[in-house]
């Protein structure tokens, strides 16, 4: 987590970009939301579109007016920066590059990515292909303010950084020469099997977290429930408090001072909540004595 993070409840969700990236901007403000994660491309194909200079003003001008303070891109699902496959890992690394200088066009913060999967190599080579990948795109990244996260993972198949210690690794060969970070989704670690129903849950998978990454590296969260329980290795997000976490988790999450300021983004099934869902945090960071929520 950035020193200069702003002191300023920073509430959002993915929302769709479908007509054009500032449509995503309108559907925050309409939800409630102080920051977005959106799809700068279809997150589908390999070939990514191109983006106008007409566009890049009205994502501006719907910037200012929406006042929209943090945006998180979120790349595409078919990248896997530490394949084994050498066509799929070209793929891979043009996509992102290019996903990365869409980021940097539409001034995004953040530019969030699932780190890869080993398929049919292994876990050592991957972590190694990952960092690889990463740096050689560091003269990219210094062409604009868009900073790298990496996401954590449920540990479903072969996916790497579903462990502290995968995202640590990567890290520490890479945080000299590009400016990157680590996005929680509670989905995620939750079902890789880091326990954050309770307060003292939350302590001490953030001390793991510090202890093989470092809190200074925790940029954005992701905030879904699981239908599946603790340590599934299964990826399936539900609402908030509808899961096997509970409410109590994002409670903590809206109070704890090493949580409560940092970038928050539903990715929760229902859109159709997302409001709700919105205030609902924001009213969890008024304290215990504030509305109770089912």
């Amino acid at each position: 987590m950035s020193d200069s993070s702003p002191k300023k409840l920073l509430i959002g969700a993915h929302t769709s970009a479908a007509g054009g990236s500032f449509k995503a901007l309108l559907h925050g403000q309409s939800i409630g939301a102080s920051t977005i994660q959106l799809f700068t491309s279809n997150q589908k194909r390999w070939t990514g579109r191109e983006i106008s200079k007409e566009e890049v003003l009205q994502w501006e001008k719907i910037r200012k007016e929406t006042q929209i303070d943090t945006v998180m891109c979120h790349d595409s699902y078919l990248i896997n920066l530490g394949s084994p496959n050498k066509e799929t890992l070209e793929k891979s690394r043009k996509a992102f590059s290019e996903e990365l200088l869409r980021c940097h066009l539409l001034k995004i913060d953040y530019l969030n990515f699932h780190p890869g999967a080993y398929t049919s190599g292994t876990l050592e080579e991957s972590l190694d292909t990952i960092v690889e990948s990463l740096l050689l795109i560091k003269d990219d990244v210094k062409k604009g303010p868009t900073r790298l996260l990496l996401e954590t993972t449920a540990g479903q198949g072969t996916s790497i950084g579903w462990r502290f210690e995968e995202l640590g690794y990567i890290i520490k060969k890479t945080h000299n020469e590009i400016p990157i970070g680590v996005c929680i989704d509670t989905c995620h670690i939750f079902a890789a099997g880091y326990d954050i129903r309770t307060k003292a849950a939350w302590d001490k998978t953030l001390e793991e977290f510090d202890k093989h990454i470092g809190i200074e590296y925790l940029y954005a969260m992701h905030l879904n429930d699981s239908k599946y329980p603790l340590g599934a290795r299964r990826d399936r997000h539900d609402q908030l408090g509808k899961g096997d976490i509970g409410i109590e988790c994002f409670k903590v999450v809206m109070t704890h001072p090493k949580l409560k300021f940092i970038p928050k983004y539903l990715e929760t099934p229902i859109s159709e909540d997302w409001a709700d869902e919105i205030q609902m945090l924001k009213d969890f960071a008024k304290g215990p004595t504030h509305v109770k929520h089912k």
